[in-house]
């Protein structure tokens, strides 16, 4: 369980979130560190590409103001979405023709995770869902001891999940019994969310809250290490906030991790040898092409850093304080969305911006791409797909 002070300050930041405290909201997000400035307004652009939408559909109620950054999952050409009411909906990539739905009264937060056949999603009440991946049957029910915030994730014949109390449990993909856990330290004050799974040939890799990122045994959750993304220094709570919240993106044998205390960094995934640090970082996530780091550091500013060594490649400033999230990677642009609807592209190789679509309700989670095509959630609950033409 939660320490009482964790108890008290998460109350005293939902009792001012609903009374519409701005402050609070970017507490919560994790973005927005100086709340003295006002979102950088949007300045006119001239499109350099096309953008096309393909279509959209409604999964229900959405998160609104939990700030859990709910994002959709893609897999075998199926986009999976959850929504806090209305359960969990499979929808056609390309068409956004509607597959199946599974009706649910549990508030779904924590997912989808899709792999190997199964969809699996948490609740804010610590249930995780097993569905048919191709139908929406439900296959298994299972409980874990907190909150689940973000998507588990599924490999190895097992599915992972990572609960707000700091837990990682490992589930049986057949039966939802329980095979092992693993618990980090949890701070008094940390941003809202958890730190999403990333597997590899054998492990589990997961962002902790004290600024940590942890490689596990997928057999039996051992630490095989531990390596600092940032260091939780300062002197209030609120200064050592270092969550690594976003999931670490693998690529070959590399990880790449960042952190709401402004870090980014680049991580040998077999020994847990850091191989470069930056101070550019953000809450949510990163988005990785085959030269660059793209992050959004706190204040919603984009960054592009090289991806060999890390060196600053450019930055975007014109989307200071819009509560931007996360961004995405879809062929030579990166995306991200802010708290307006309106989604961003911006070239890989200068930051510029190259091309913008609303979706009518503001952004939280990070976007989703697979086969050319970007598809992302609004707090609203509304999906929309895009493609580039």
């Amino acid at each position: 369980m939660r320490s009482p002070l964790r108890l008290i300050a998460a109350t005293a930041l939902a009792v001012a979130l609903l009374s519409g405290c701005s402050t609070v909201k970017n507490l919560l997000d994790g973005r927005g560190k100086d709340r003295s400035k006002d979102p950088t307004p949007l300045v006119q652009i001239a499109p350099s590409v096309t953008v096309s939408k393909l279509w959209s559909a409604s999964v229900g109620k959405g998160e609104e103001r939990l700030g859990i950054a709910q994002r959709p999952a893609i897999a075998d050409g199926h986009v999976y979405a959850a929504a806090v009411e209305g359960g969990v909906s499979a929808f056609d990539l390309r068409s956004g023709q509607s597959l199946w739905r599974y009706a649910s009264e549990l508030p779904l937060t924590g997912g989808p995770g899709a792999g190997d056949g199964l969809v699996v999603v948490g609740s804010l009440e610590g249930d995780v869902i097993a569905l048919d991946a191709a139908t929406g049957a439900e296959k298994w029910k299972s409980k874990v001891a907190n909150e689940v915030l973000v998507a588990p994730a599924i490999g190895g014949g097992m599915v992972f999940v990572h609960s707000n109390d700091g837990r990682v449990t490992a589930l049986d993909a057949a039966s939802g019994e329980r095979r092992w856990f693993y618990s980090a330290d949890v701070p008094s004050l940390t941003v809202r969310g958890n730190g999403a799974i990333t597997l590899g040939p054998g492990i589990v890799f997961v962002g902790n809250d004290n600024g940590t990122l942890t490689a596990l045994s997928m057999t039996d959750g051992g630490v095989v290490w531990t390596t600092p993304v940032a260091q939780p220094d300062g002197r209030s709570e609120l200064e050592r906030m270092a969550d690594v919240d976003g999931p670490a993106v693998l690529d070959n044998t590399t990880l790449f991790a960042t952190s709401y205390k402004n870090h980014t960094v680049a991580i040998d995934g077999p020994s847990g040898q850091l191989m470069w640090d930056r101070e550019n970082g953000g809450p949510r996530g990163l988005g990785l092409s085959n030269s660059a780091v793209v992050v959004t550091d706190p204040t919603g500013k984009v960054w592009g850093l090289d991806k060999n060594t890390g060196g600053s490649l450019w930055q975007q400033d014109g989307l200071a304080y819009r509560n931007t999230s996360a961004p995405a990677v879809q062929g030579d642009y990166a995306v991200v969305g802010d708290f307006e609807g309106v989604l961003h592209w911006l070239r890989l190789n200068d930051g510029a911006f190259a091309a913008r679509s609303s979706v009518g309700g503001a952004i939280n989670g990070q976007p989703a791409v697979a086969d050319g095509i970007l598809v992302v959630q609004t707090v609203e609950g509304q999906l929309a797909a895009f493609a580039l033409q």
